[in-house]
Protein backbone atom coordinates (compact mmCIF):
# COMPACT_ATOMS: atom_id res chain seq x y z
CA UNK A 1 0.00 0.00 0.00
CA UNK A 2 3.32 2.35 0.15
CA UNK A 3 2.60 5.27 -2.57
CA UNK A 4 5.22 5.37 -5.40
CA UNK A 5 5.80 9.25 -5.55
CA UNK A 6 9.21 10.97 -5.27
CA UNK A 7 9.25 12.22 -1.76
CA UNK A 8 9.29 15.88 -2.86
CA UNK A 9 6.18 15.99 -5.06
CA UNK A 10 2.79 16.82 -4.14
CA UNK A 11 -0.82 17.30 -5.63
CA UNK A 12 0.03 20.73 -6.93
CA UNK A 13 2.93 19.19 -8.90
CA UNK A 14 1.20 16.57 -10.70
CA UNK A 15 1.57 17.13 -14.53
CA UNK A 16 -1.41 17.36 -16.38
CA UNK A 17 -1.43 16.39 -19.79
CA UNK A 18 -4.36 15.99 -22.21
CA UNK A 19 -4.86 12.48 -23.24
CA UNK A 20 -5.45 13.10 -27.00
CA UNK A 21 -8.17 10.59 -28.13
CA UNK A 22 -6.74 9.48 -31.13
CA UNK A 23 -3.55 8.58 -29.58
CA UNK A 24 -5.48 6.94 -26.60
CA UNK A 25 -7.97 4.98 -29.20
CA UNK A 26 -4.93 3.79 -31.51
CA UNK A 27 -2.92 2.40 -28.31
CA UNK A 28 -5.66 0.38 -27.27
CA UNK A 29 -6.89 -0.63 -29.73
CA UNK A 30 -3.36 -2.14 -31.38
CA UNK A 31 -3.48 -3.82 -27.21
CA UNK A 32 -6.99 -4.76 -28.15
CA UNK A 33 -6.21 -6.88 -31.15
CA UNK A 34 -2.96 -8.40 -29.45
CA UNK A 35 -5.21 -9.52 -26.47
CA UNK A 36 -7.93 -10.92 -28.83
CA UNK A 37 -5.34 -12.61 -31.25
CA UNK A 38 -3.71 -14.17 -28.74
CA UNK A 39 -3.27 -18.11 -28.74
CA UNK A 40 -2.82 -18.21 -24.84
CA UNK A 41 -3.63 -17.37 -21.31
CA UNK A 42 -0.49 -15.63 -20.80
CA UNK A 43 -0.44 -13.30 -24.06
CA UNK A 44 -4.08 -12.15 -23.32
CA UNK A 45 -2.84 -11.13 -19.66
CA UNK A 46 0.39 -9.82 -20.87
CA UNK A 47 -2.34 -7.76 -23.09
CA UNK A 48 -4.50 -6.75 -20.57
CA UNK A 49 -1.74 -5.31 -18.48
CA UNK A 50 -0.91 -2.95 -21.08
CA UNK A 51 -4.53 -1.90 -21.70
CA UNK A 52 -4.76 -1.51 -17.74
CA UNK A 53 -1.90 1.11 -18.07
CA UNK A 54 -3.63 2.71 -21.08
CA UNK A 55 -6.68 2.70 -18.92
CA UNK A 56 -4.73 4.47 -15.87
CA UNK A 57 -3.43 6.96 -17.79
CA UNK A 58 -6.79 7.92 -19.07
CA UNK A 59 -8.70 7.98 -15.85
CA UNK A 60 -5.83 9.92 -13.72
CA UNK A 61 -5.88 13.00 -15.88
CA UNK A 62 -9.63 13.00 -16.27
CA UNK A 63 -9.78 12.56 -12.55
CA UNK A 64 -7.09 15.39 -11.86
CA UNK A 65 -8.98 17.57 -14.25
CA UNK A 66 -12.14 16.89 -12.03
CA UNK A 67 -10.62 18.52 -9.21
CA UNK A 68 -8.96 21.32 -10.75
CA UNK A 69 -11.88 22.01 -12.20
CA UNK A 70 -14.32 21.46 -8.76
CA UNK A 71 -11.53 23.59 -6.83
CA UNK A 72 -11.95 26.41 -9.11
CA UNK A 73 -14.96 26.66 -11.61
CA UNK A 74 -13.55 30.03 -12.90
CA UNK A 75 -10.00 28.63 -14.18
CA UNK A 76 -11.16 28.51 -17.81
CA UNK A 77 -8.41 26.50 -18.73
CA UNK A 78 -10.09 23.68 -16.89
CA UNK A 79 -13.25 24.58 -17.75
CA UNK A 80 -12.31 23.93 -21.33
CA UNK A 81 -10.83 20.82 -20.30
CA UNK A 82 -13.77 19.77 -18.23
CA UNK A 83 -15.73 19.78 -21.40
CA UNK A 84 -13.61 18.16 -23.33
CA UNK A 85 -13.95 15.44 -21.11
CA UNK A 86 -17.76 15.72 -21.14
CA UNK A 87 -17.42 15.16 -25.08
CA UNK A 88 -14.83 12.05 -24.73
CA UNK A 89 -15.90 10.38 -21.83
CA UNK A 90 -18.68 8.32 -24.22
CA UNK A 91 -15.88 7.71 -26.80
CA UNK A 92 -13.20 5.97 -24.27
CA UNK A 93 -16.45 4.36 -22.67
CA UNK A 94 -17.19 2.67 -25.85
CA UNK A 95 -13.36 1.44 -25.93
CA UNK A 96 -13.74 0.30 -22.90
CA UNK A 97 -16.73 -1.71 -23.56
CA UNK A 98 -15.21 -3.39 -26.42
CA UNK A 99 -12.47 -5.03 -24.27
CA UNK A 100 -15.32 -5.76 -21.61
CA UNK A 101 -17.14 -7.61 -24.53
CA UNK A 102 -13.52 -9.44 -25.70
CA UNK A 103 -13.25 -10.29 -22.02
CA UNK A 104 -16.58 -12.10 -22.14
CA UNK A 105 -15.93 -14.25 -25.24
CA UNK A 106 -12.41 -15.04 -24.57
CA UNK A 107 -11.52 -19.02 -25.04
CA UNK A 108 -9.49 -18.85 -21.63
CA UNK A 109 -12.25 -16.81 -19.68
CA UNK A 110 -12.43 -19.68 -17.04
CA UNK A 111 -8.67 -18.85 -16.28
CA UNK A 112 -9.17 -15.45 -16.15
CA UNK A 113 -12.18 -15.61 -13.60
CA UNK A 114 -9.61 -17.96 -11.34
CA UNK A 115 -6.80 -15.25 -12.08
CA UNK A 116 -8.89 -12.19 -11.35
CA UNK A 117 -11.75 -13.17 -9.46
CA UNK A 118 -15.43 -13.76 -10.44
CA UNK A 119 -16.56 -10.26 -9.53
CA UNK A 120 -14.62 -8.83 -12.76
CA UNK A 121 -16.74 -10.64 -15.03
CA UNK A 122 -19.99 -9.36 -12.98
CA UNK A 123 -18.77 -6.35 -13.18
CA UNK A 124 -18.18 -6.80 -17.06
CA UNK A 125 -21.40 -8.08 -18.10
CA UNK A 126 -22.93 -5.80 -16.26
CA UNK A 127 -21.48 -3.03 -18.17
CA UNK A 128 -21.92 -4.44 -21.30
CA UNK A 129 -25.27 -4.01 -20.57
CA UNK A 130 -25.12 0.21 -20.25
CA UNK A 131 -23.43 0.77 -23.37
CA UNK A 132 -23.27 0.55 -27.06
CA UNK A 133 -21.93 3.10 -29.76
CA UNK A 134 -25.70 4.12 -31.02
CA UNK A 135 -26.08 6.15 -27.24
CA UNK A 136 -22.65 8.13 -27.35
CA UNK A 137 -24.39 10.88 -27.88
CA UNK A 138 -26.97 10.63 -25.80
CA UNK A 139 -24.07 10.19 -23.02
CA UNK A 140 -22.81 13.36 -24.44
CA UNK A 141 -25.67 15.40 -23.95
CA UNK A 142 -26.06 14.01 -20.27
CA UNK A 143 -22.33 15.04 -19.53
CA UNK A 144 -23.22 18.53 -20.78
CA UNK A 145 -26.48 18.69 -18.46
CA UNK A 146 -24.59 17.36 -15.59
CA UNK A 147 -21.74 20.11 -16.11
CA UNK A 148 -24.39 23.03 -16.44
CA UNK A 149 -26.25 22.29 -13.39
CA UNK A 150 -22.99 21.83 -11.51
CA UNK A 151 -21.80 25.19 -12.63
CA UNK A 152 -24.83 26.55 -11.94
CA UNK A 153 -24.67 26.09 -8.28
CA UNK A 154 -20.90 27.17 -8.06
CA UNK A 155 -21.46 30.34 -9.33
CA UNK A 156 -23.82 31.18 -7.05
CA UNK A 157 -23.63 34.70 -5.46
CA UNK A 158 -26.52 35.42 -2.48
CA UNK A 159 -26.24 38.71 -0.95
CA UNK A 160 -27.29 38.72 2.44
CA UNK A 161 -26.95 41.59 5.32
CA UNK A 162 -24.39 43.45 3.05
CA UNK A 163 -22.33 40.68 2.30
CA UNK A 164 -22.05 37.83 -0.48
CA UNK A 165 -22.52 34.31 0.09
CA UNK A 166 -21.73 30.90 -1.86
CA UNK A 167 -24.14 27.94 -1.14
CA UNK A 168 -21.64 26.72 1.24
CA UNK A 169 -20.91 30.52 2.73
CA UNK A 170 -24.25 30.74 3.81
CA UNK A 171 -24.78 27.60 6.10
CA UNK A 172 -23.44 28.60 9.24
CA UNK A 173 -26.34 31.93 8.92
CA UNK A 174 -28.92 28.94 8.43
CA UNK A 175 -27.62 27.49 11.16
CA UNK A 176 -27.55 30.51 13.35
CA UNK A 177 -28.29 30.93 17.24
CA UNK A 178 -30.44 33.57 16.06
CA UNK A 179 -34.14 31.75 14.86
CA UNK A 180 -34.59 35.13 12.58
CA UNK A 181 -31.14 34.52 10.78
CA UNK A 182 -32.09 31.28 10.60
CA UNK A 183 -35.21 32.03 8.75
CA UNK A 184 -33.79 34.66 6.47
CA UNK A 185 -30.78 32.97 5.50
CA UNK A 186 -33.01 29.97 4.42
CA UNK A 187 -35.18 32.16 2.66
CA UNK A 188 -32.50 33.86 0.76
CA UNK A 189 -31.22 30.64 -0.05
CA UNK A 190 -34.25 28.91 -1.55
CA UNK A 191 -34.83 32.57 -3.33
CA UNK A 192 -32.24 32.00 -5.29
CA UNK A 193 -33.41 28.26 -6.30
CA UNK A 194 -36.78 29.99 -7.07
CA UNK A 195 -35.32 32.40 -9.19
CA UNK A 196 -33.02 29.42 -10.89
CA UNK A 197 -35.75 26.87 -11.00
CA UNK A 198 -36.67 26.87 -14.48
CA UNK A 199 -33.53 26.53 -15.28
CA UNK A 200 -32.85 23.31 -13.27
CA UNK A 201 -36.59 22.08 -14.25
CA UNK A 202 -35.39 22.19 -17.75
CA UNK A 203 -32.06 20.40 -17.30
CA UNK A 204 -33.78 17.66 -15.21
CA UNK A 205 -36.60 17.53 -17.86
CA UNK A 206 -33.57 16.88 -20.32
CA UNK A 207 -31.66 14.84 -18.15
CA UNK A 208 -35.29 12.49 -17.88
CA UNK A 209 -35.82 12.36 -21.42
CA UNK A 210 -32.33 11.92 -22.26
CA UNK A 211 -31.75 9.16 -20.17
CA UNK A 212 -35.29 7.34 -21.05
CA UNK A 213 -34.46 7.76 -24.86
CA UNK A 214 -30.66 5.30 -23.56
CA UNK A 215 -32.56 3.26 -21.95
CA UNK A 216 -34.83 2.48 -24.90
CA UNK A 217 -31.77 2.25 -27.39
CA UNK A 218 -30.42 -0.34 -24.83
CA UNK A 219 -33.49 -2.19 -25.04
CA UNK A 220 -34.88 -1.25 -21.49
CA UNK A 221 -39.08 -0.19 -21.33
CA UNK A 222 -37.54 2.94 -19.34
CA UNK A 223 -34.34 4.06 -17.20
CA UNK A 224 -34.68 2.64 -14.38
CA UNK A 225 -33.15 -1.43 -15.14
CA UNK A 226 -30.46 0.17 -17.23
CA UNK A 227 -29.88 2.69 -13.99
CA UNK A 228 -29.70 -0.62 -11.25
CA UNK A 229 -26.61 -2.04 -13.94
CA UNK A 230 -25.04 1.29 -14.34
CA UNK A 231 -24.92 1.12 -10.52
CA UNK A 232 -23.63 -2.49 -11.09
CA UNK A 233 -26.06 -3.76 -8.23
CA UNK A 234 -25.88 -7.78 -9.09
CA UNK A 235 -27.08 -9.06 -5.73
CA UNK A 236 -30.64 -7.16 -5.41
CA UNK A 237 -33.95 -5.85 -7.46
CA UNK A 238 -35.71 -2.85 -7.35
CA UNK A 239 -38.22 -5.05 -5.37
CA UNK A 240 -36.04 -5.84 -2.89
CA UNK A 241 -34.61 -1.72 -2.42
CA UNK A 242 -38.58 -1.10 -2.49
CA UNK A 243 -39.14 -3.60 0.88
CA UNK A 244 -36.28 -2.11 2.17
CA UNK A 245 -37.78 1.50 1.82
CA UNK A 246 -41.10 -0.06 3.81
CA UNK A 247 -38.78 -0.86 7.03
CA UNK A 248 -37.82 2.79 7.10
CA UNK A 249 -40.95 3.89 6.62
CA UNK A 250 -42.70 1.79 9.66
CA UNK A 251 -39.97 1.87 11.57
CA UNK A 252 -37.58 4.66 11.51
CA UNK A 253 -40.07 7.47 10.15
CA UNK A 254 -42.00 7.18 13.69
CA UNK A 255 -38.82 7.74 15.69
CA UNK A 256 -37.52 10.21 13.51
CA UNK A 257 -41.05 11.83 14.34
CA UNK A 258 -40.06 11.44 18.24
CA UNK A 259 -36.18 12.70 17.96
CA UNK A 260 -38.28 16.02 16.33
CA UNK A 261 -40.35 16.00 19.14
CA UNK A 262 -37.90 16.11 21.50
CA UNK A 263 -35.63 18.69 19.84
CA UNK A 264 -38.95 21.11 19.54
CA UNK A 265 -39.10 20.81 23.06
CA UNK A 266 -35.74 21.60 23.56
CA UNK A 267 -35.80 24.14 21.68
CA UNK A 268 -38.78 25.72 23.74
CA UNK A 269 -40.84 26.44 19.94
CA UNK A 270 -44.84 25.77 19.35
CA UNK A 271 -43.52 24.00 15.83
CA UNK A 272 -40.41 23.40 14.41
CA UNK A 273 -39.94 24.91 10.81
CA UNK A 274 -37.95 23.91 8.11
CA UNK A 275 -35.40 26.65 9.14
CA UNK A 276 -34.91 25.23 12.54
CA UNK A 277 -34.42 21.04 11.79
CA UNK A 278 -30.65 21.47 11.50
CA UNK A 279 -30.47 23.50 14.40
CA UNK A 280 -30.48 21.04 17.61
CA UNK A 281 -29.89 22.63 20.96
CA UNK A 282 -30.84 25.95 22.81
CA UNK A 283 -27.09 26.75 23.31
CA UNK A 284 -26.21 26.12 19.58
CA UNK A 285 -25.06 23.03 17.75
CA UNK A 286 -21.51 21.67 18.73
CA UNK A 287 -18.88 23.55 16.41
CA UNK A 288 -15.29 22.34 16.13
CA UNK A 289 -12.57 24.14 17.87
CA UNK A 290 -9.46 26.07 15.57
CA UNK A 291 -8.70 26.71 12.09
CA UNK A 292 -8.57 24.67 9.26
CA UNK A 293 -4.97 23.93 9.73
CA UNK A 294 -6.00 22.96 13.66
CA UNK A 295 -8.56 20.68 12.08
CA UNK A 296 -6.00 18.75 10.23
CA UNK A 297 -3.23 18.49 12.98
CA UNK A 298 -5.92 16.76 15.43
CA UNK A 299 -7.10 14.61 12.52
CA UNK A 300 -3.35 13.69 12.17
CA UNK A 301 -2.97 12.98 15.91
CA UNK A 302 -6.59 10.65 15.58
CA UNK A 303 -5.32 8.79 12.63
CA UNK A 304 -2.13 8.49 14.60
CA UNK A 305 -4.07 6.76 17.24
CA UNK A 306 -6.38 4.65 15.51
CA UNK A 307 -4.01 2.51 13.83
CA UNK A 308 -1.04 1.82 12.03
CA UNK A 309 -2.39 1.60 8.81
CA UNK A 310 -4.24 4.73 9.02
CA UNK A 311 -1.36 6.87 10.52
CA UNK A 312 0.41 6.08 7.36
CA UNK A 313 -1.85 6.69 4.91
CA UNK A 314 -3.12 9.96 6.75
CA UNK A 315 1.01 11.26 6.54
CA UNK A 316 0.28 10.19 2.94
CA UNK A 317 -2.46 12.56 2.47
CA UNK A 318 -0.68 15.35 4.65
CA UNK A 319 2.72 14.80 2.94
CA UNK A 320 1.23 15.16 -0.88
CA UNK A 321 -1.53 17.22 -0.32
CA UNK A 322 -4.25 15.45 -1.13
CA UNK A 323 -6.87 17.59 0.44
CA UNK A 324 -8.31 20.80 -0.24
CA UNK A 325 -10.80 21.52 2.63
CA UNK A 326 -12.07 25.35 2.49
CA UNK A 327 -14.87 27.01 1.09
CA UNK A 328 -14.02 29.66 -1.75
CA UNK A 329 -15.12 31.46 -4.20
CA UNK A 330 -16.19 29.56 -7.18
CA UNK A 331 -15.39 26.66 -5.34
CA UNK A 332 -18.30 23.56 -6.26
CA UNK A 333 -20.11 23.16 -2.97
CA UNK A 334 -19.80 19.85 -2.15
CA UNK A 335 -17.91 17.09 -0.50
CA UNK A 336 -16.02 14.15 -2.16
CA UNK A 337 -12.95 11.69 -2.52
CA UNK A 338 -11.64 10.03 -5.92
CA UNK A 339 -8.78 8.47 -6.50
CA UNK A 340 -5.81 9.23 -8.61
CA UNK A 341 -4.99 5.39 -10.10
CA UNK A 342 -1.48 6.71 -11.64
CA UNK A 343 0.34 8.38 -8.33
CA UNK A 344 -2.18 5.90 -6.14
CA UNK A 345 -3.55 8.90 -4.45
CA UNK A 346 -6.74 9.59 -3.36
CA UNK A 347 -8.07 13.30 -3.26
CA UNK A 348 -10.12 15.09 -0.33
CA UNK A 349 -12.62 18.02 -1.70
CA UNK A 350 -14.98 19.45 1.21
CA UNK A 351 -15.80 23.16 2.02
CA UNK A 352 -14.93 23.74 6.08
CA UNK A 353 -17.87 26.13 6.54
CA UNK A 354 -17.22 26.67 10.54
CA UNK A 355 -19.68 23.82 11.61
CA UNK A 356 -20.25 19.87 12.56
CA UNK A 357 -20.32 18.98 9.36
CA UNK A 358 -16.81 19.84 8.60
CA UNK A 359 -15.30 16.82 10.78
CA UNK A 360 -18.21 14.88 9.60
CA UNK A 361 -17.33 15.05 5.81
CA UNK A 362 -13.78 14.87 7.12
CA UNK A 363 -13.94 11.65 8.72
CA UNK A 364 -17.03 9.96 6.05
CA UNK A 365 -14.50 11.32 2.67
CA UNK A 366 -10.99 10.07 4.99
CA UNK A 367 -13.31 6.91 5.24
CA UNK A 368 -13.35 6.72 1.03
CA UNK A 369 -9.64 7.72 0.83
CA UNK A 370 -9.03 5.11 3.27
CA UNK A 371 -10.47 2.29 1.56
CA UNK A 372 -8.81 2.97 -1.95
CA UNK A 373 -5.31 3.50 -0.33
CA UNK A 374 -6.32 -0.23 0.81
CA UNK A 375 -7.05 -1.36 -1.75
CA UNK A 376 -4.68 -0.11 -4.51
CA UNK A 377 -2.80 -3.14 -5.11
CA UNK A 378 -5.53 -4.47 -7.50
CA UNK A 379 -4.44 -3.81 -11.19
CA UNK A 380 -8.12 -3.41 -12.42
CA UNK A 381 -9.46 -0.23 -11.55
CA UNK A 382 -12.65 -1.56 -11.33
CA UNK A 383 -11.43 -3.05 -7.75
CA UNK A 384 -10.22 0.07 -6.49
CA UNK A 385 -13.62 0.92 -5.41
CA UNK A 386 -16.50 -1.22 -4.58
CA UNK A 387 -20.02 -0.49 -6.08
CA UNK A 388 -21.07 2.80 -4.10
CA UNK A 389 -23.54 1.06 -1.76
CA UNK A 390 -20.45 -0.91 -0.27
CA UNK A 391 -18.28 2.09 -0.73
CA UNK A 392 -20.40 4.44 1.73
CA UNK A 393 -20.14 1.77 4.50
CA UNK A 394 -16.34 2.30 4.52
CA UNK A 395 -16.82 6.05 4.52
CA UNK A 396 -20.04 6.38 7.30
CA UNK A 397 -18.59 3.42 9.67
CA UNK A 398 -15.71 5.99 9.75
CA UNK A 399 -17.61 8.49 10.94
CA UNK A 400 -18.24 6.43 13.73
CA UNK A 401 -14.55 4.45 14.17
CA UNK A 402 -13.24 7.77 14.89
CA UNK A 403 -15.74 8.98 17.67
CA UNK A 404 -13.41 8.32 20.56
CA UNK A 405 -11.27 11.52 19.28
CA UNK A 406 -14.07 13.57 18.49
CA UNK A 407 -13.14 15.59 21.67
CA UNK A 408 -9.93 16.45 20.45
CA UNK A 409 -12.58 18.66 18.00
CA UNK A 410 -15.12 19.69 20.03
CA UNK A 411 -13.73 19.83 23.57
CA UNK A 412 -16.81 20.16 26.33
CA UNK A 413 -19.61 19.89 23.70
CA UNK A 414 -18.23 16.02 22.59
CA UNK A 415 -21.41 14.58 24.69
CA UNK A 416 -23.90 16.91 22.37
CA UNK A 417 -21.59 16.23 19.32
CA UNK A 418 -22.32 12.32 20.12
CA UNK A 419 -25.91 13.00 20.45
CA UNK A 420 -26.30 15.17 17.21
CA UNK A 421 -24.25 12.94 14.94
CA UNK A 422 -26.26 9.39 15.69
CA UNK A 423 -29.39 11.31 15.50
CA UNK A 424 -28.76 12.97 12.44
CA UNK A 425 -27.41 9.63 10.97
CA UNK A 426 -30.80 7.88 11.81
CA UNK A 427 -32.56 11.46 10.74
CA UNK A 428 -31.17 11.36 7.23
CA UNK A 429 -32.50 7.66 6.76
CA UNK A 430 -36.32 8.74 5.78
CA UNK A 431 -34.94 11.45 3.61
CA UNK A 432 -32.52 9.24 1.59
CA UNK A 433 -34.98 6.39 0.79
CA UNK A 434 -37.65 9.24 -0.19
CA UNK A 435 -34.96 10.43 -2.99
CA UNK A 436 -34.91 6.88 -4.23
CA UNK A 437 -38.00 6.27 -4.41
CA UNK A 438 -38.95 9.51 -6.36
CA UNK A 439 -36.49 8.59 -8.79
CA UNK A 440 -38.43 5.17 -9.40
CA UNK A 441 -41.25 7.37 -10.14
CA UNK A 442 -39.71 9.46 -12.35
CA UNK A 443 -37.95 7.24 -14.13
CA UNK A 444 -41.03 4.80 -14.68
CA UNK A 445 -42.92 7.94 -15.72
CA UNK A 446 -40.60 10.04 -18.23
CA UNK A 447 -43.22 11.96 -19.21
CA UNK A 448 -44.09 13.78 -16.57
CA UNK A 449 -44.55 17.54 -16.69
CA UNK A 450 -41.95 19.64 -14.08
CA UNK A 451 -45.40 20.24 -11.90
CA UNK A 452 -46.16 17.01 -11.68
CA UNK A 453 -42.70 15.66 -10.25
CA UNK A 454 -42.61 18.36 -7.89
CA UNK A 455 -46.27 16.96 -6.49
CA UNK A 456 -44.58 13.45 -6.45
CA UNK A 457 -41.77 14.99 -4.39
CA UNK A 458 -44.28 16.57 -2.23
CA UNK A 459 -46.33 13.62 -1.90
CA UNK A 460 -42.92 11.77 -0.63
CA UNK A 461 -42.43 14.30 1.65
CA UNK A 462 -45.32 13.88 3.45
CA UNK A 463 -44.84 10.38 3.48
CA UNK A 464 -41.23 10.24 5.06
CA UNK A 465 -40.84 13.86 6.46
CA UNK A 466 -44.79 14.28 7.80
CA UNK A 467 -43.18 16.69 10.65
CA UNK A 468 -41.85 19.14 8.10
CA UNK A 469 -43.63 22.32 8.28
CA UNK A 470 -42.75 24.74 5.58
CA UNK A 471 -43.84 28.19 6.86
CA UNK A 472 -45.70 29.49 3.98
CA UNK A 473 -42.64 29.22 1.63
CA UNK A 474 -44.94 28.81 -1.28
CA UNK A 475 -41.36 27.43 -3.33
CA UNK A 476 -40.93 24.42 -0.94
CA UNK A 477 -44.76 24.07 -0.44
CA UNK A 478 -44.85 23.06 -4.45
CA UNK A 479 -42.18 20.38 -4.03
CA UNK A 480 -39.00 22.25 -4.95
CA UNK A 481 -37.39 20.82 -2.28
CA UNK A 482 -35.49 17.91 -4.28
CA UNK A 483 -34.18 20.54 -6.85
CA UNK A 484 -31.04 21.30 -4.15
CA UNK A 485 -29.58 17.69 -4.17
CA UNK A 486 -26.94 16.73 -6.17
CA UNK A 487 -27.63 13.12 -6.56
CA UNK A 488 -30.61 13.88 -8.11
CA UNK A 489 -28.78 15.47 -11.12
CA UNK A 490 -25.61 13.93 -11.04
CA UNK A 491 -26.08 10.02 -10.26
CA UNK A 492 -29.40 8.70 -10.06
CA UNK A 493 -30.10 5.73 -8.09
CA UNK A 494 -27.10 6.61 -6.45
CA UNK A 495 -28.93 7.96 -2.63
CA UNK A 496 -30.07 4.72 -1.56
CA UNK A 497 -26.72 3.47 -1.09
CA UNK A 498 -25.97 6.27 1.96
CA UNK A 499 -29.14 4.11 3.74
CA UNK A 500 -28.24 1.02 2.99
CA UNK A 501 -24.55 1.50 4.20
CA UNK A 502 -25.86 3.52 7.27
CA UNK A 503 -27.45 0.26 8.35
CA UNK A 504 -24.12 -1.76 8.33
CA UNK A 505 -22.26 1.40 9.79
CA UNK A 506 -24.65 1.70 12.90
CA UNK A 507 -23.84 -2.13 12.68
CA UNK A 508 -20.19 -1.37 12.61
CA UNK A 509 -21.13 1.48 15.29
CA UNK A 510 -22.53 -1.27 17.94
CA UNK A 511 -19.82 -3.91 17.09
CA UNK A 512 -16.94 -0.98 18.06
CA UNK A 513 -18.23 -0.48 21.27
CA UNK A 514 -18.58 -3.88 22.81
CA UNK A 515 -14.92 -5.15 20.60
CA UNK A 516 -13.08 -2.46 19.12
CA UNK A 517 -10.27 -5.01 17.74
CA UNK A 518 -12.62 -7.09 16.47
CA UNK A 519 -14.64 -4.74 14.48
CA UNK A 520 -11.50 -2.63 13.62
CA UNK A 521 -10.06 -5.89 11.99
CA UNK A 522 -13.58 -6.79 10.19
CA UNK A 523 -13.71 -3.14 8.93
CA UNK A 524 -9.58 -3.13 7.53
CA UNK A 525 -10.51 -6.45 6.03
CA UNK A 526 -13.80 -4.58 4.17
CA UNK A 527 -11.63 -1.83 2.74
CA UNK A 528 -8.87 -4.19 1.30
CA UNK A 529 -10.98 -6.00 -0.48
CA UNK A 530 -12.30 -2.73 -2.20
CA UNK A 531 -14.32 -3.82 -5.49
CA UNK A 532 -13.13 -7.20 -5.73
CA UNK A 533 -16.82 -8.89 -4.25
CA UNK A 534 -20.20 -7.69 -4.78
CA UNK A 535 -22.04 -5.77 -1.59
CA UNK A 536 -24.01 -8.45 -0.17
CA UNK A 537 -20.46 -10.73 -0.54
CA UNK A 538 -18.42 -7.52 0.93
CA UNK A 539 -21.24 -7.25 3.90
CA UNK A 540 -20.91 -10.99 4.68
CA UNK A 541 -16.95 -10.33 4.30
CA UNK A 542 -17.15 -7.98 7.06
CA UNK A 543 -19.43 -9.83 9.64
CA UNK A 544 -22.20 -7.56 9.11
CA UNK A 545 -26.13 -8.27 8.28
CA UNK A 546 -27.74 -7.52 5.21
CA UNK A 547 -30.20 -4.76 5.43
CA UNK A 548 -32.33 -6.32 2.93
CA UNK A 549 -32.91 -8.86 5.91
CA UNK A 550 -35.78 -8.83 7.62
CA UNK A 551 -35.57 -7.78 10.96
CA UNK A 552 -32.13 -5.98 10.42
CA UNK A 553 -33.46 -2.58 10.34
CA UNK A 554 -35.51 -3.45 13.64
CA UNK A 555 -32.16 -5.08 15.34
CA UNK A 556 -29.84 -2.17 14.35
CA UNK A 557 -32.59 0.75 15.87
CA UNK A 558 -33.20 -0.89 19.34
CA UNK A 559 -29.38 0.30 20.25
CA UNK A 560 -29.51 3.50 18.98
CA UNK A 561 -32.87 4.06 20.62
CA UNK A 562 -31.32 2.73 23.97
CA UNK A 563 -28.36 5.07 23.37
CA UNK A 564 -30.05 8.36 22.50
CA UNK A 565 -32.70 7.80 25.48
CA UNK A 566 -30.31 7.43 27.57
CA UNK A 567 -28.44 10.92 26.76
CA UNK A 568 -29.88 14.07 29.25
CA UNK A 569 -29.93 16.37 27.02
CA UNK A 570 -31.47 19.01 28.80
CA UNK A 571 -28.49 20.65 29.38
CA UNK A 572 -27.42 21.02 25.85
Amino acid sequence: MTATLPAHETFESFLYKRPVMAGVAAQFEEHLRTFEEAGTLEGQIESLHQLNRVREAFSTMYNLCYVRHTVNTADLFYEGENNYFDENLPVYEELVNRLYRSLIQSPFRAELEAKFGRQLFVLVELAVKTFQPVILEDLQQENALISEYTKLKAKVRIEFAGQTYNLSGLLPLELSDNRDTRRQAAEAKWTFYAGNSETIETIFDKMVRTRHQMAQKMGYQNFVEMGYARMRRSDYTPEMVANFRKQIRELIVPLAGELYARQRRRLGLDQLKYYDEEYKFPTGNPKPMGTPEDIVAAAARMYKDLSPETHQFFQFLQDTRLMDLVNRENKFPSGYCTYLSGFKSPFIFSNFTGTSGDIDVLTHEAGHAFQVWSSNHFEFDEYHWPTNDAAEIHSMSMEFFTWPWMHLFFGPDTEKYYFMHLGNALLFLPYGVAVDEFQHIIYQNPDMTPAERNAVWRSLEKTYLPHRDFDGNSFLEEGRFWQKQNHIFNSPFYYIDYALAQICAFQFWTKDRLDHAGAWNDYVRLCQAGGSQSFLDLVRLANLRSPFDDGCVASVIGEIRRYLDSVDDSGF
